[in-house]
This record gives structure tokens, C-alpha cells and sequence, in this order.
């Protein structure tokens, strides 16, 4: 039935994106087929593009930045949000039946796959030609997330770090102190026993056990482990330091610091914080809007940097989504124009003065961080002046992902040992890489 009601909900929006395929005719052109927008130039295209995202948080923000281009172009920009699930099963069906949205999220777990097959619009040329847009403006890692060749299939909308999350009330009631910047990854350990309750009404720390970006990534590269090589040719999940670091999360589950296995797959992290069952989270900089306007975690929670390794190392790993269009779309001159909008210092400020997210455009997060007063949004500042890793990725990320979080159910639960286990996952990822 689950099935059923995703696919009803990508023809739903599938029949609204063939809606907005009524083409008017241009008046004028520049030379590299773009108009420009602050002259209101009649663009090549329909007068309403659809716009796919995966994030109800950030839809609000968002569709008041794409109505200001609206404003200036005459061309309405409706923002059309999916699940996760929902959105890749779009774009998939997209793929083949050749009918994707205007303009979309693309994200580093899919984009080699998307650039390889040729279904991104290649913006190379109009970035060059623009007189708005600066790549040296944008993290060179997350725009290359998005490149081949040397060529640009999206453009970086954000970045993202990772914090520690923590209740201040229950750290009060335990009489713990805060975390700081002096916290390692066994501080954390020996602070989730202090705070979980015998009767299983409060846990110390919840690990997300279906994200590993918010999670297990930054201990594994803090304490100098690896996911995949430099090469991206094979796995580093046998690494000895990579271990070494996954048992410290092994042994909160199997010292019931943490919620079991079961209890994550019906909750998630974030809905554990909020419901006040976990004393301490790790999460990604694109969860503040969610906690900023949920009551218990505004008036109880804070966040701090995350956790060091024992020689001193502290690692977030960061990554960013892209603006992109689809290669064979009828709206790809108007789609061009919002990406290039989108992608401009003023925008990118206006992203993060509203909260949406930390913007891609350096310089222009601080704003971000002044949206909440009642949070230490420095923290995830702080963070990207600490060892940032690229979130790894290779052609082939969500095969070898989805791979790694079944075959972790087996260390999660107790079932296997944290080292058999990953000794096993590197033996399978390595097979998956060999194929690329």
C-alpha cells in the first residue's frame, strides 16, 4: 500500500510539472541564451516552473527568495515537496519516462550517477558567462560534489556541519556539567552513563543509526579511520582506526546508554530529543529550523561542538546540496535563471538571515548563526573551523550506503561484533567499488 501511495504521489506531481510545459514565445535573448532577470527580459520558457525539494523545513524560506525572483522575471517558481523516498522515486521515474522537475535538489549520494547518465543540464557555460556568479565564492569540495570533467551540473545552495545537541535541564538535574570544547569521544561515553535512568525512561545519547553523516562519519575520521580511500577504489571500513572508533559507539548500544536498535527505526534521533527521552544527540546544521520551532527543545536544549578523538582531533563531516535542472527540460533558460538567482550573495544571505540553512556562499553564514537567540548557533561556525571531511562518496554511494546501514543491524543489535561486522562490510563495498 506504501508503494502504491508513493507512486500515486509521483503521478500527482508528475501531471503538475507536464502543467507548467505551456510554452510562450521570448522577445529577446542574450547571446548566451540567458536573460537577464532585474530587466524583466521575457524569458524563453513557460511562465511557472516546478521546483522539487525533500524539506518541508525549508520550504517557507525558500519559496519567499524564489517569489523575489518572481518578481523580477515574471515567472512564477511553485516549490513542490516529497519525502525522501518520494523525491528519488520522482526523479528516477523522471529519468526514464524522460518528465523531471524544472529545478531540484541534487545531493552528493546520487549526483556522479545523475552527471554520468547525462541528465543534469550543464551550466558550465552559463556560469562563465554570467556576471553574477564567482565559483572561488563556494567550498571547492562541494562544488566539485557536483562537477565532472571540469564541467558544473549544479550549483552549491548550502553547507552543513555537525554538532552535539544536549538538554540542558537533565544535564542540570544529574548535576553534570555542559559540554565543551575540552569533550572527547569517551567525555561523551562516561557522560551518557551518568544520564541514563535504569528504567528506560531516559537515555544519555541516541545514535542515529539511520544517518551516518550526524553520527558515526565524524568519530571515524576524528580518530583517523576512513569510510573510502582517497582513490575511492576501496573501503576503509576494515581500517583499524576506523574501528576503533565504531566500538565506542558498540559500547554505549550494548551498555544500554542508548536506545536499541528497534526503538531507532521507529523514532529517529530528532524525535527523541524533542520528546525529552535522550540526553544528547549528534545532528546536522539543517535540523535548527525543526528544533528552533519545537517548544520542548527551544526552552530545554543547546548545542556545543562536537567531541574530539584522544590525540586532540575533532572532525565534522560537511557536505552541501546542489541547485539543479534537468539536461533535457523545456524550461532550461527560465530553470538557469532562478539557479543563477538562487546561487547570488543576495539570495544566499537572505537563506540564511531566514533560517533555512548555512548558505554555500562564504562569508554570508554569520547571518545564519543571528537567527536564534535561544541556540549556541556558533557551534556549527566553530565547527567548520575544525578538520572538515567531504562526505564520502563515490559513482556508486547509495548502492554501497544502503549496503553498510543492513549490514550494521548485525552490530547494532548485538548480534555480531562491531570488527566482524565492518571486516564484512569492506569486503562487499570493495566488490561494489571494483565495478565502477
Amino acid at each position: 500500500m506504501k508503494k502504491l501511495m508513493m507512486l500515486f504521489m509521483v503521478m500527482i506531481l508528475a501531471l503538475s510539472i507536464a502543467g507548467c510545459k505551456n510554452e510562450t514565445m521570448t522577445n529577446q535573448s542574450t547571446s548566451d541564451g540567458g536573460q537577464t532577470v532585474e530587466d524583466k527580459t521575457v524569458l524563453q520558457t513557460s511562465d511557472k516552473l516546478t521546483v522539487a525539494i525533500w524539506d518541508t523545513n525549508q520550504q517557507a524560506g525558500l519559496q519567499e527568495i524564489m517569489n523575489d525572483w518572481s518578481d523580477q522575471s515574471g515567472v512564477k517558481a511553485e516549490i513542490q515537496v516529497l519525502s525522501w523516498d518520494e523525491y528519488w522515486t520522482l526523479l528516477e521515474a523522471g529519468a526514464s519516462g524522460g518528465l523531471m522537475p524544472d529545478v531540484f535538489w541534487m545531493h552528493s549520494n546520487n549526483s556522479q550517477k545523475y552527471i554520468k547518465n547525462n541528465l543534469l543540464l550543464d551550466l558550465t557555460d552559463q556560469i562563465v558567462a554570467s556576471d553574477k556568479i564567482d565559483m572561488d565564492h563556494y567550498y571547492e569540495d562541494i562544488s566539485e560534489l557536483y562537477a565532472m570533467d571540469q564541467r558544473q551540473y549544479a550549483m552549491p545552495k548550502d553547507i552543513d556541519t555537525i554538532a552535539l545537541w544536549y538538554n540542558k535541564t537533565m544535564f542540570d538535574e544529574a548535576g553534570v556539567s555542559y559540554p565543551d570544547s575540552t569533550w572527547t569521544w569517551d567525555t561523551l561515553y562516561e557522560t551518557a552513563k551518568k544520564l541514563t535512568k535504569d528504567d528506560g525512561s531516559q537515555y544519555g545519547y541516541a545514535i542515529n543509526t539511520g544517518n551516518n553523516q550526524d553520527s558515526y562519519y565524524n568519530a571515524i575520521y576524528a580518530y583517523g579511520g576512513k569510510v573510502i580511500s582517497d582513490d575511492k577504489k576501496t573501503s576503509g571500513y576494515d581500517d583499524p582506526k576506523t574501528i576503533e572508533a565504531m566500538e565506542v559507539f558498540e559500547k554505549i548500544l550494548n551498555e544500554g546508554l542508548s536506545p536499541n536498535l528497534q526503538i531507532m527505526a521507529e523514532n529517529g534521533a530528532d524525535v527523541l530529543l524533542k520528546s525529552g527521552k535522550v540526553a544528547m544527540i549528534t545532528q546536522g546544521s539543517w535540523m535548527v529550523p525543526g528544533f528552533r520551532d519545537n517548544e520542548y527543545t527551544s526552552e530545554n536544549c543547546d548545542i556545543a561542538v562536537l567531541p574530539k578523538a584522544p590525540d586532540g582531533t575533532r572532525v565534522s563531516i560537511y557536505n552541501g546540496l546542489g541547485w539543479a535542472a534537468a539536461a533535457n527540460g523545456k524550461n532550461t533558460n527560465a530553470a538557469w535563471s532562478l539557479i543563477e538567482y538562487l546561487s547570488t550573495k543576495e539570495a544566499q544571505l537572505k537563506q540564511a538571515e531566514l533560517g533555512v540553512t548555512m548558505s554555500a556562499y562564504k562569508g554570508t553564514s554569520e547571518a545564519w548563526k543571528n537567527g536564534v537567540s535561544y541556540f549556541n548557533l556558533q557551534a556549527y561556525l566553530d565547527m567548520l573551523d575544525a578538520t572538515l571531511v567531504i562526505r564520502p562518496y563515490s559513482l556508486s554511494t547509495s548502492i554501497w550506503e544502503d549496503m553498510v546501514n543492513k549490514e550494521l543491524r548485525a552490530a547494532w543489535s548485538g548480534e555480531e561484533t562491531m570488527k566482524d561486522t565492518l571486516i564484512k562490510i569492506a569486503a562487499s563495498m570493495n566488490k561494489t567499488l571494483a565495478e565502477e
